[in-house]
């Protein structure tokens, strides 16, 4: 399916003390395959040709098939709360989609705190491939505010 390098592992949850403003989230590659593309949009629901037809993303103007938006909002989401660890909550995702992502690129998500205050972090991220921004925006979300106790829940 893809690659995916990235210096976070699933880690412990952050703490909202941990963190501030221009801090930098550790980068996260995908390397982009049809495989994916086309799996990701049937498990998405996006039956439009574009994402799993070859022929009919030539007819419509583009070299190959390409990651559907609800895949991208998924990967940007995944992006942020593995930096923030599996008690962040997203609150808002607000992207705009530049480039499609085709098979054959890398997908690289980059990020940096612009806002932290009560437990609320906002993070502005970006996804490049070689041709230029996938997706550019931010994310809010809520840290945990309990120390780890060891729930799971």
């Amino acid at each position: 399916m893809t690659s995916e390098t990235s210096s976070s592992s699933l880690r412990p949850p952050l703490q909202a003390s941990e963190v501030a403003i221009d801090d930098e989230l550790p980068p996260l590659e995908i390397a982009i395959d049809r495989t994916f593309v086309i799996a990701a949009a049937i498990a998405t629901r996006d039956y439009q040709d574009v994402h799993h037809d070859h022929e009919a993303a030539v007819k419509r103007g583009a070299p190959d098939i390409f990651l559907n938006i609800l895949t991208t909002t998924g990967l940007v989401n995944r992006f942020v709360t593995d930096w923030a660890g599996p008690h962040a909550r997203i609150n808002k995702t607000a992207i705009r989609l530049g480039m499609p992502a085709h098979p054959g690129d890398t997908l690289t998500f980059t990020g940096t705190v612009t806002e932290s205050a009560d437990g609320v972090v906002t993070v502005s991220i970006d996804g490049t491939t070689a041709r230029g921004s996938h997706a550019s925006g931010s994310v809010t979300l809520s840290l945990s505010a309990v120390a780890d106790s060891g729930d799971q829940r």
